[in-house]
């Protein structure tokens, strides 16, 4: 077997997926939450974002003794799905050994929601995923990010605008319950991470 033969079999056991869009006037934005919920997770667990492979960011960690991928796509939301289609490809993993976070316009401000499955909801990245996956069952964090202050509001203005202090504040306090969700969900315990995740803002 050569080095490239046993690098490819290396085992995973999930992926876990921040969805956002690259660049600095992005960083901040409601549409980046995952992307910063990926960097919180990242740092708990020493893991550092910089190999770029399947066109992410990528990095493997050992979550309660599961073996865990992290990924942070770098082909823009619209197009989040090219990077989780490859590695899952790449490491045959089922819809059901994903876990995508990212953000959502009809939660109020820092309320997070756990589904196992189920349609994009409107949300490009996640059309994206399913469309790459063939398949709706994998589980998601949503973030509420807030509904658009007016319906004729442009929703890309809103997703790709700055919260104000107050929110980023509520939105970041909900990481370490992120954080948690992910823990209990690789472990298997989706009945717990469905209460850890789903209960109200503290």
């Amino acid at each position: 077997m050569n080095v490239f033969s046993a690098f490819k079999k290396s085992s995973i056991d999930f992926a876990v997926v921040g969805l956002g869009n690259p660049g600095a006037k992005y960083d901040k934005t409601r549409h980046n939450v995952g992307f910063n919920a990926m960097d919180y997770i990242a740092n708990k667990y020493s893991a550092q974002l910089k190999k770029l492979k399947f066109s992410a960011l990528t990095e493997k960690c050992t979550v309660n003794g599961k073996s865990v991928l992290l990924i942070k796509p770098q082909t823009y939301m619209n197009n989040s799905g090219e990077a989780v289609g490859a590695a899952a490809r790449f490491y045959k993993l089922s819809p059901s050994q994903i876990i995508v976070v990212c953000d959502d316009i009809s939660l109020p401000c820092g309320t997070l929601r756990l589904r196992m499955k189920g349609s994009a909801g409107g949300h490009n990245g996640l059309k994206s995923i399913n469309s790459h996956l063939g398949s709706e069952e994998y589980p998601r964090i949503k973030i509420g990010v807030g509904e658009k202050p007016s319906p004729d509001y442009d929703l890309a203005d809103w997703v790709l605008g700055v919260p104000s202090d107050s929110d980023v504040k509520l939105i970041e306090s909900r990481n370490p319950d992120i954080l948690k969700t992910i823990e209990l969900l690789v472990e298997g315990k989706t009945d717990a991470a469905m209460n850890e995740c789903n209960r109200s803002v503290k």
